[in-house]
């Protein structure tokens, strides 16, 4: 059936990690307190939930559009080889989500709206050309998640500056992650995910420096934190002992479900621990659908 292919090419386990990125940027700018939230904020939260979720499927599509030929003979389960959806049935589908998020993205404001076009191209611009770029390509796919934490804190219009370098965070763990995928294939990559595990520990750094500038309690997100730091160590470590694609994939799905985690931990520091565990409880539904459609 289309419609399962459909869902199969978009990994709609990792967009549900694309909403938690976007809930934590709205909560990084205080559109989650009572305080604020109305029906007017509900609406827009919506749209930017839309947004991104067409966004990051639309990136993931052209992803699988332009990986064909490697595809073939690597992926070969793969939605585009293995017949289930045609080259041109997949063109549509990824337009037809960049099309859906750009004018939902708009309809919360400007900003919201040129933040998604650089989301889009940043993603294409991976697809094509940064995943084959050792360096620029775990920064680029990076950029993209950091961006998509901005998309989220654009429902605020006249924010401070400072709180767009808290972007900065996804995009170093986002190249830990895309270091780690490197290879996965093949294996023979241990270095790469050794430095992954140094950013990661760098990210735990980043929000012990966000506490001393930010009203942001350290100890609201302290198990949320070590959680996701936690499981990351021990599927990186296990990937570096075990250095096959196997371990090297499982590594890598940890990380990208890992996200929801990491969100939280960002929604306890701005808003609540009680929202933070409503964020945390997207990682379940998460992994259920990481057991139906393929994560990376």
């Amino acid at each position: 059936m289309k419609w399962f292919a459909m869902l199969l090419i978009m990994r709609p386990a990792n967009i549900v990690t694309a909403i938690a990125d976007v809930i934590a940027g709205i909560a990084i700018v205080g559109y989650l307190s009572s305080e604020v939230l109305n029906a007017h904020n509900i609406f827009q939260i919506i749209l930017l939930s839309i947004a991104t979720a067409g966004l990051y499927g639309g990136g993931i599509v052209f992803n699988d559009i332009f990986d064909i030929e490697q595809d073939r003979i690597n992926r070969p389960e793969r939605v585009i080889p293995s017949g289930k959806l045609s080259i041109k049935q997949a063109k549509y589908l990824g337009i037809t989500l960049f099309i859906i998020a750009i004018v939902c993205a708009f309809c919360v404001s400007i900003f919201s709206g040129y933040i998604a076009l650089a989301i889009m191209i940043s993603a294409l611009l991976y697809d094509k050309y940064g995943k084959h770029h050792p360096f620029l390509g775990p920064i680029n796919m990076g950029l993209c998640r950091g961006l998509n934490l901005i998309l989220g804190m654009s429902i605020a219009s006249g924010l401070e500056p400072k709180y767009y370098a808290i972007g900065i965070l996804p995009i170093i763990f986002i190249s830990a992650i895309t270091l780690t995928a490197q290879k996965e294939t093949k294996g023979k990559n241990k270095l790469a995910i050794g430095f992954a595990m140094l950013l990661d520990a760098s990210i735990v750094l980043g929000f012990w420096i966000i506490a001393q500038n930010f009203d942001f309690s350290i100890k609201r997100t302290f198990v949320f934190l070590l959680f996701w730091y936690g499981i990351n160590v021990f599927a990186k470590a296990n990937a570096i002992i075990k250095n096959t694609p196997k371990h090297i994939m499982k590594a890598v799905k940890i990380g990208v479900l890992s996200l929801i985690p990491l969100n939280a931990s960002y929604v306890a520091g701005f808003s609540s621990v009680f929202i933070a565990v409503l964020v945390l409880c997207l990682l379940p539904i998460s992994l259920f659908l990481s057991k139906k459609f393929p994560v990376t």
